[in-house]
């Protein structure tokens, strides 16, 4: 589960490491009166960033820096009214709905931390850099060398002295050393606290010296959380930053139903039963020239009820031009996909192509069933095996349009 910045900034702040004070608001008027509180408590910059699940913000034109109230009234305006389109969005973008309005700081020099799973060797690890900001992504592409690493021992946690060699090695020094050393120690407690699959601090700044902060401060000012999502029945108060807006409908839809169902860019519905059979799948669709729609894993025990809401929700996509049903019954029984098939015509029809094939228990009662509705189903055909299955559905498309 993903959450927004602001939220991330809550967690944060509750950890003890220091963030610039900020407002979520929903609307212009709100990010109005946010601003104003802010500038009559002396604020002299202000930030104004969109709330969205995506990457590219800044290049995208949606964090602004803003001195003014008129600025900031502008800027949210733009926000609230345009769809953000980065490289992470696609070309139709996210609608904003909620935007951050927070504290703007000077910053003396920006890096990059984060805590993440090693999964080659199943360990959390600290990853840092002395490179942060919006081209984080070119520096581990071009200059690995200047991203850092340190492996989280899974019972002991991670260590004092690594951190602080950690801060050592991206150059902080003195006081700033001992800041940015307690703010790594906070961050990993946090992520094993709510079981955080990733916690991301891009950038950690140190901020110029000044009267109040001689030796400069070390903040964070931007940040991403993800959770490992079963492990939210643990978190409540994690579970409960959950924004629906912010993911695919259908997704959440076929979530209702125990489906794992993701939503790609073809034109070709997929349900299969396993991940690794979806995804092989999805592999000899696109051998055949074709492209799949979705992935969509019913599992070894759906229901009625489940597998044809599956095909609801298939169908429900415009994109979706023909569809493969490719079963191989072991606790999932064919009968059962079958009697879906019917049920669904029945429901919201089938009028694009429909490949069908069932192996495995029940495979023949299937077969009986389906032949019987061959007149309600004219879309329909059988397969003998996933090539064959492939084939057909490929080409039925390649006709259709």
């Amino acid at each position: 589960m993903k959450i927004h910045e602001y939220q991330a900034r809550e967690l944060l702040a509750e950890a003890g490491i220091p963030v610039p004070g900020g407002t979520m608001v929903t609307s212009i008027e709100e990010a109005t009166t946010a601003a104003k509180t802010l500038l009559d408590d002396g604020a002299t910059l202000l930030v104004v960033k969109a709330q969205v699940h995506a990457g590219g913000r800044g290049k995208a034109g949606f964090v602004k820096l803003c001195r003014t109230l008129e600025e900031v009234t502008k800027a949210a305006t733009f926000m609230f009214n345009n769809p953000m389109v980065s490289i992470q969005t696609g070309p139709e973008g996210l609608d904003v709905t909620k935007v951050l309005i927070a504290d703007g700081v000077d910053i003396a020099s920006e890096y990059y931390l984060a805590i993440t799973m090693d999964r080659a060797r199943g360990t959390n690890a600290l990853i840092a850099s002395s490179e942060g900001g919006v081209e984080i992504e070119t520096v581990a592409h071009e200059n690995p060398d200047a991203i850092l690493t340190q492996n989280i021992d899974p019972l002991a946690g991670l260590h004092e002295y690594q951190a602080r060699k950690m801060a050592f090695d991206l150059g902080f020094t003195g006081k700033q050393a001992r800041q940015a050393s307690s703010i790594m120690m906070k961050l990993a407690k946090l992520v094993e606290d709510t079981d955080a699959s990733l916690a991301e601090i891009n950038p950690l700044i140190i901020t110029p010296e000044s009267d109040s902060q001689p030796d400069g401060q070390v903040m964070a000012i931007d940040a991403k959380f993800d959770f490992d999502d079963n492990a939210l029945f643990r978190h409540p108060n994690i579970k409960a930053m959950f924004d629906p807006t912010e993911e695919n409908a259908s997704e959440l839809k076929a979530a209702e139903f125990d489906l794992s169902f993701i939503a790609l860019d073809g034109n070709i519905g997929c349900l299969v039963n396993g991940a690794g059979l979806a995804m092989a799948t999805m592999d000899i669709i696109k051998l055949h020239g074709g492209s799949p729609a979705n992935f969509l894993d019913v599992g070894g025990d759906a229901t009625l009820e489940a597998v044809t809401e599956a095909f609801r929700i298939i169908l429900a996509d415009d994109k979706v031009e023909g569809v493969l049903v490719n079963i191989f019954g072991g606790i999932m029984k064919c009968d059962v996909i079958a009697e879906a098939i019917v049920s669904a015509a029945k429901e919201v029809g089938f009028t694009v192509p429909l490949v069908v094939r069932l192996e495995g228990t029940n495979v023949e009662a299937a077969r009986e069933i389906l032949k019987a509705a061959e007149t309600e189903i004219p879309t329909m055909q059988t397969a003998d095996d996933l090539e064959d299955a492939a084939a057909r559905v490929a080409t039925a498309v390649s006709t259709v349009c």
